[in-house]
């Protein structure tokens, strides 16, 4: 069933549709985001996990959700960038889990304008051409 909530709620991660979160924060650590690449923030597509360190992560992070971009910016990535070198506290990690969550719902709202998009453009009244 569709929330009756106004869709730009999910961007100010005010919606009720955004609990509970569709993902988690795992892994035992000092919750700081890293820097280096091989060990620190990065993304495993096969295991849908974006990892702040060698040993925590956010998961489930479909692919797609990881690769959503506003503004030309991959929200996700450039959301943890921001906090390289520094420790995320609780309201972090659950803010992080609400943007995932808030994409998540934004594709899908994407999805349905998507598939009701030719049948609302046919039923538009045509201009004649002058």
């Amino acid at each position: 069933m569709r929330s009756t909530q106004k869709p730009f709620a999910l961007h100010l991660l005010k919606s009720c549709d955004l609990d509970p979160p569709t993902c988690r924060f795992e892994g035992d650590g000092n919750n700081r985001v890293e820097k280096d690449r091989k060990t620190g923030l990065r993304y495993d597509a096969n295991k849908k996990r974006v990892y702040i360190n060698a040993e925590q992560y956010f998961a489930p992070v479909p692919e797609a959700i990881w690769n959503y971009q506003i503004g030309g910016y991959q929200v996700c990535e450039k959301w943890l960038k921001d906090r390289r070198e520094r420790r995320l506290e609780l309201d972090d990690i659950r803010a992080y889990c609400r943007i995932v969550t808030a994409l998540e719902k934004t594709i899908e709202l994407q999805d349905e304008i998507d598939a009701i998009y030719p049948t609302a453009e046919k039923q538009t009244v045509a201009v004649p051409e002058a």
